[in-house]
């Protein structure tokens, strides 16, 4: 989904968002967890359970499970200095909730196991259609993740589902579920679960879907036998660090969020640096270059839920239809997608960028001059930069 942030936090993603840094879910439940409780269960029964957790987990629609521990040293190291060096810009949460965030056991005390899972989202029907977008500047480009449905809720349902399964099948077990809704380190904790490796993009890449899938966890206490790690299979390639429209990949495993175009549509609020702005092209809500141009993605198979599919046209959109959206429309066609929490003003604020990048034209111009008054400084600031953009040179009236 987009550029992830950062390779030790989340973006997401597989999926380019990154988590909310919420101090616990809203939804989810639970079990009281207590760190020395001991199961009944024995070992070969707990191997068999978690044999039968792979096989609910396929039967609710993930494509795959796997179960870890809790420690997470080497990301901890790595989020420390990521923090340090100031890349997550404005992001603050990111630096909040002290060690819970790269301590399951801190965030949720008595955790002994996390359950991570993954869902697929790659559409069928815009498999080919994501280069041909970004290379018509006349149209907006919206990140994949966020062409359908908010995934959240679906999969917060589905994971519940296995919770349920599981307490009922162990007599009793203390849980939580969490989909971008708490400080988890969702990616390292997918690595060792052993759904894939962090690619040098910094998303999570997995041999049969790239990294086009979205991740999820269930805190345990229960002492699930453990899954082999995955390894490193991104080789000399670099392919994801040279097609960064920004160069917010700034060396294998390395990325400077305040570079990084997800970054700066979706979770920057507000003036996106001028010196950054030609560079997005037409890119609204997110960025996939570094996913698009991954040779692990040609094996991305398309998902079957009908809820990931585009929505409203949002694959191949007018610039100009989208900026003439009121408030009221935006949310209308935004009702039950990860864009709405954008804003509208952000939106704008977006599309006066993309169509400053866009080919000047009487309708674009037009399109920009009915914002220029807007309320918001914000947005009236970025349309008088594409405006100016579609001056001619030497003409400054």
């Amino acid at each position: 989904m987009g550029c992830s942030i950062p390779a030790g936090a989340r973006p997401a993603h597989g999926r380019p968002l990154v988590d909310t840094g919420a101090s616990c879910p809203r939804r989810g439940t639970l079990a009281p967890m207590n760190a020395t409780s001991d199961h009944a269960l024995a070992d070969h029964d707990l191997q068999t359970l978690a044999g039968d957790i792979r096989g609910w987990a396929r039967a609710l629609g993930f494509q795959q499970v796997g179960i870890t521990d809790t420690r997470l040293e080497t990301a901890e190291q790595r989020l420390d200095q990521w923090l340090a060096e100031g890349r997550q810009g404005d992001m603050d949460w990111m630096a909040r909730h002290g060690r819970k965030r790269t301590r399951p056991e801190q965030l949720l005390p008595g955790t002994r196991r996390v359950i991570s899972v993954r869902m697929d989202y790659h559409p069928a029907d815009t498999a080919a259609d994501g280069d041909a977008t970004l290379n018509d500047p006349a149209r907006a480009f919206v990140s994949r993740y966020a062409l359908g449905r908010d995934y959240h809720k679906l999969m917060r349902k589905r994971l519940q589902q296995l919770a349920s399964r599981i307490e009922d099948a162990s007599g009793s077990a203390g849980y939580r579920v969490f989909v971008d809704s708490a400080p988890v380190m969702e990616k390292p904790l997918a690595e060792k679960a052993g759904l894939g490796w962090i690619g040098k993009h910094t998303l999570l890449l997995n041999h049969q879907a790239g990294s086009w899938f979205f991740l999820g966890e269930l805190y345990t206490d229960l002492p699930l036998p453990v899954d082999t790690p995955a390894t490193d299979h991104c080789g000399t390639c670099r392919a994801c660090i040279d097609v960064c429209p920004t160069g917010a990949i700034t060396g294998p495993y390395q990325l400077d969020a305040r570079r990084c175009v997800s970054y700066l549509t979706i979770e920057h609020k507000g003036s996106i640096p001028e010196s950054l702005r030609p560079l997005m092209g037409n890119r609204i809500f997110g960025c996939d270059d570094c996913q698009m141009v991954c040779p692990w993605n040609k094996f991305a198979r398309p998902t079957d839920e009908s809820a990931f599919h585009p929505r409203h046209g949002l694959d191949a959109a007018s610039l100009i239809t989208l900026f003439q959206w009121d408030e009221q429309t935006f949310l209308r066609n935004t009702e039950g997608s990860a864009i709405r929490r954008l804003g509208h003003e952000r939106w704008l604020r977006n599309l006066a960028v993309a169509l400053g990048n866009a080919p000047s034209g009487p309708a674009v111009i037009e399109a920009l001059r009915h914002r220029r008054d807007h309320p918001s400084p914000l947005v009236r600031e970025h349309v008088a930069w594409a405006l100016q953009r579609h001056q001619p040179q030497g003409d400054h009236s």
